[in-house]
């Protein structure tokens, strides 16, 4: 479909503030480096030979005032493919660290991510445009930059469906093909195929990272850190900026890093979500879900599960999160000590931290069972249970909200368990009778209860076999399942009809598949 040029898209305007506020490494050709006394590297997206639309988030289209015609329009692609450059749009690559799996790694940077610049909002505020997969730039290392089909859809998809779900994340307003074939060793295991190429178009008020501030105490370039920080603070962390006293300031705004990251990783455990790589280059300073690589979701309720192959040590796993998001914070505050210049009120603020989480994870638990006040023994129980007994927590807490307190009968809850025999459905009983005492004591009636779990725990999650059979369709070329997951996305606490496809258990098949149970750093 062609439109004439002036469209929505050409009204879209850039303030590119970041560019503006911090410095650009003065080497403008595309080469590996190692970039000192910069923040910034200028790069362009390497054109691809057929940018075609996949699909478009609406709703994020319309933050930016892009209407339908110019989102489905044949120069849509090929802007956000990165063929096109708007008037305003900037591209370029920005330079981090990071510990990855426990070990500092140095310089890391965006090695297959350009940012096309700070687009104007609808509602006034900046937000970063940014293309995965677009190509080369001075942090790609040995790699190529580009991205493929599967692991391009997965991120799409989970942008989105994370930000319905009421979970802090970055956006996705488009995935689109480049035409270009790329060559990927899935699971490097020297069997490497040629995927089809693609590429995201990912949106947030900033892709900063706890990496950002670490590369520059690494280099002990504390100028440089100051500017960084103040202007994180001054740009995104109005509360903190109004704090006239240095120290008293950068305190302000590091406690409120921990206080959205604990927010952050206690919705990650209310929906079972499990990162995949929470290595310090993948945790946003603002607390967003950021960077979707090995992720996974819970099917049966299993503490240890990490869907990275890499996690040999399941470092990453589900029940590790909180404490490796505070170890994450730990490192961001050795970043900015040199701000501070002592370590004990760093470590008064990490200690809110651990209040804060176990303040928020404690009431998530509650709301998940409907209760007024959190019942420890209760929820240890129910954990031990759901531990010993394979059984699908999403189908289960929703199928729960659905038993009146008179009659919990654990038959009624025989299909949220995959091996549903004889000990497990007695185990199960225990347990429920147990809840009913539990809803007595706090006066809980079954309509407040209800109500209240099924806005906690949502009836749809994108289940990783989900993702998988829509990308096995889209590899043929029939994006339908794409669309049809985007959709679901959109109302995840709404209850699902019993025949629906996403009313269902992990099956059988997809128990050992590719992409269903576990997945690879490899896009």
């Amino acid at each position: 479909m062609n439109i004439p040029r002036t469209t929505s898209l050409d009204r879209l305007a850039f303030d590119n503030l970041s560019l503006r506020s911090l410095p650009i490494d003065p080497e403008t050709r595309n080469q590996r480096r190692q970039i000192r006394g910069g923040i910034h590297a200028r790069v362009k997206p390497t054109p691809c030979p057929a940018p075609t639309r996949i699909v478009y988030a609406e709703e994020v289209a319309a933050l930016l005032g892009l209407d339908r015609a110019a989102c489905e329009s044949d120069r849509f692609a090929e802007i956000f493919a990165g063929n096109v450059l708007l008037p305003g749009m900037e591209p370029h690559a920005t330079c981090y660290g990071g510990h990855q799996f426990g070990s500092w790694a140095g310089q890391l940077g965006d090695g297959r991510a350009i940012n096309l610049g700070e687009a104007i909002a609808v509602d006034g505020s900046l937000q970063m445009l940014q293309l995965k997969g677009a190509g080369e730039t001075p942090f790609s290392r040995s790699a190529d930059g580009l991205a493929v089909l599967r692991s391009s859809v997965r991120e799409f998809l989970c942008s989105e469906a994370m930000h319905h779900l009421g979970i802090p994340t970055t956006r996705a307003l488009s995935l689109c093909l480049t035409g270009r074939g790329v060559w990927r060793d899935m699971f490097y295991d020297g069997n490497p195929e040629e995927e089809p190429g693609a590429v995201v178009c990912r949106m947030a008020p900033s892709f900063l990272r706890f990496g950002h501030f670490e590369i520059l105490t690494a280099r002990r370039e504390t100028a440089l850190l100051k500017q960084l920080t103040d202007f994180t603070i001054r740009s995104y962390f109005p509360e903190s900026a109004a704090i006239s006293d240095d120290q008293e300031r950068y305190l302000h705004w590091f406690t409120e890093v921990c206080d959205r990251t604990a927010a952050l990783v206690v919705h990650w455990m209310r929906t079972g979500f499990v990162h995949g790589v929470m290595n310090t280059d993948n945790m946003s300073i603002l607390g967003l879900t950021i960077d979707y690589g090995p992720y996974g979701w819970l099917d049966s309720y299993h503490p240890e599960w990490t869907p990275n192959t890499s996690d040999a040590g399941s470092r990453y796993c589900y029940r590790n999160q909180p404490p490796i998001a505070q170890w994450n914070l730990i490192q961001l505050a050795n970043a900015i000590l040199p701000l501070i210049g002592e370590a004990a009120p760093l470590e008064n603020c990490l200690q809110s931290f651990a209040g804060q989480y176990t303040q928020r994870a404690e009431a998530m638990a509650a709301a998940k069972l409907g209760l007024k006040t959190y019942d420890q023994p209760l929820a240890s129980a129910l954990f031990e249970f759901l531990g010993g007994v394979e059984t699908d927590m999403t189908l289960f807490y929703r199928g729960l909200a659905d038993l009146p307190v008179t009659d919990m009968r654990a038959n009624a809850l025989l299909d949220t368990l995959y091996k549903p025999d004889t000990d497990a459905i007695e185990a199960l009983q225990v347990w429920l009778d147990q809840y009913a005492a539990v809803l007595g004591q706090q006066s809980v009636d079954d309509r407040s209860r209800s109500t209240l779990m099924n806005a906690t725990n949502p009836a749809f999650v994108l289940r990783n076999f989900l993702a998988q059979e829509a990308i096995d369709a889209a590899a043929t070329g029939d994006f339908n399942g794409i669309h049809a997951l985007l959709n679901a996305s959109r109302h995840p606490y709404d209850r699902l009809p019993p025949d629906s496809p996403f009313n269902r258990k992990r099956p059988d098949w997809a128990r050992s598949k590719p992409g269903c149970s576990q997945l690879s750093c490899s896009s």
